[in-house]
């Protein structure tokens, strides 16, 4: 790796050959690292698309190779700026490699070439001007396709409504891309599913197809009666101490093989999360509030040999992929929250 204050950013005006045609792990065939691909249209300023800030969520490559062939012979409605992310990590189809920090969480803070790169993306987009930031991701884990804003104000609650009913709202984790782009635009963060999930693909085409065409986001368009809105309140880990499987193991914890099936359904007090099967040691899990407060006893009891929900709660982001879990979370809490009302509605 180059030295701390080195970007790692390619920029290009021009689509390069083979991109269009190539599968994520053959990214790096075809592009150096981290690339900012700056991309004319009949409107300005441009509508900024980032994929594959983990390696193994290609939906929004996917997206993008459709996007642009659509218009390969015609001109974009709208000028396009495409980052292209983790090309190492998408060689290998991991969300992120051993040595490297998460793509999706240095869009603050100093420290490492990633760092400086997204940063230097980030000045970029701010100095030519951009419409609205879309980043596109995939859930390894049964999640609906759902939209992420990090403001409650209207434009960004209008630009996900266009995406999906279910939206939530979020301000931790720290250093992601759309908290970013949030001071410079509205901006959203898409869910789309696990990866080579067609519904989520062709979602999110349509939705970037219709964004490239939008002539405003409005701020006094309305969202009321369109979404439904929760609020992500906590995040739960697995400490480093404790080991965890699915069916039948003999690890720290045993958690259900189709422990994903809960995710975005409101969910009673009491309701089962897991066993702990090492009575000879005390276990807990880690869940930290917004303001990093620890709330592990707010939201689960450990009683009877059950890890088990203490009050009605949604969960998300539930994968039975344990490597994920580690370099993540288990999971994130959320609590169904009202819109914010307008200025002529209070």
């Amino acid at each position: 790796m180059g030295a701390l204050n080195s970007s790692l950013l390619t920029t290009l005006d021009y689509v390069p050959d083979g991109l269009l045609e190539t599968r994520p792990e053959g990214l790096h065939e075809v592009l150096k690292g981290p690339t900012l691909i700056h991309l004319k249209g009949r409107r300005q300023p441009a509508l900024f698309v980032s994929a594959i800030l983990h390696g193994n969520e290609y939906t929004g490559l996917q997206c993008i190779q459709a996007v642009l062939k659509k218009y390969r012979d015609h001109e974009l409605p709208r000028d396009l700026s495409i980052l292209i992310g983790n090309i190492e990590a998408a060689r290998y189809g991991l969300r992120r490699l051993s040595h490297q920090p998460d793509y999706n969480r240095v869009w603050t803070g100093t420290g490492t070439p990633e760092h400086v790169t997204m940063q230097e993306v980030r000045d970029q987009m701010a100095e030519q001007g951009v419409f609205a930031s879309i980043d596109i991701h995939n859930n390894s884990g049964l999640n609906p396709c759902y939209a992420c804003v990090n403001r409650l104000d209207d434009p960004f609650l209008y630009l996900a409504s266009l995406f999906s009913r279910t939206t939530v709202y979020f301000i931790r984790p720290e250093g992601v891309q759309s908290a970013a782009f949030a001071e410079l635009c509205p901006s959203v963060t898409l869910e789309c599913g696990p990866p080579g999930n067609a519904v989520g693909l062709e979602m999110v085409q349509q939705f970037v197809d219709d964004c490239l065409h939008l002539l405003s986001l409005a701020s006094h368009a309305s969202v009321h009666g369109q979404i439904d809105l929760f609020h992500s309140v906590a995040v739960t880990r697995i400490p480093e101490d404790v080991s965890f499987g699915f069916g039948m193991t003999a690890t720290d914890i045993q958690f259900d093989h189709d422990l994903d099936r809960l995710n975005f359904s409101e969910l009673p007090a009491n309701t089962p999360l897991g066993r702990i099967n090492n009575p000879n040691k005390r276990i807990t899990l880690n869940t930290t509030a917004e303001n990093g407060e620890d709330v592990d006893e707010r939201y689960f009891c450990y009683e009877d040999g059950e890890i088990r929900i203490r009050r009605p709660i949604m969960l998300s982001m539930l994968t039975h992929d344990a490597q994920i879990i580690r370099q993540d979370c288990l999971c994130y809490l959320m609590e169904r929250m009202p819109l914010p009302l307008r200025e002529n509605e209070r």
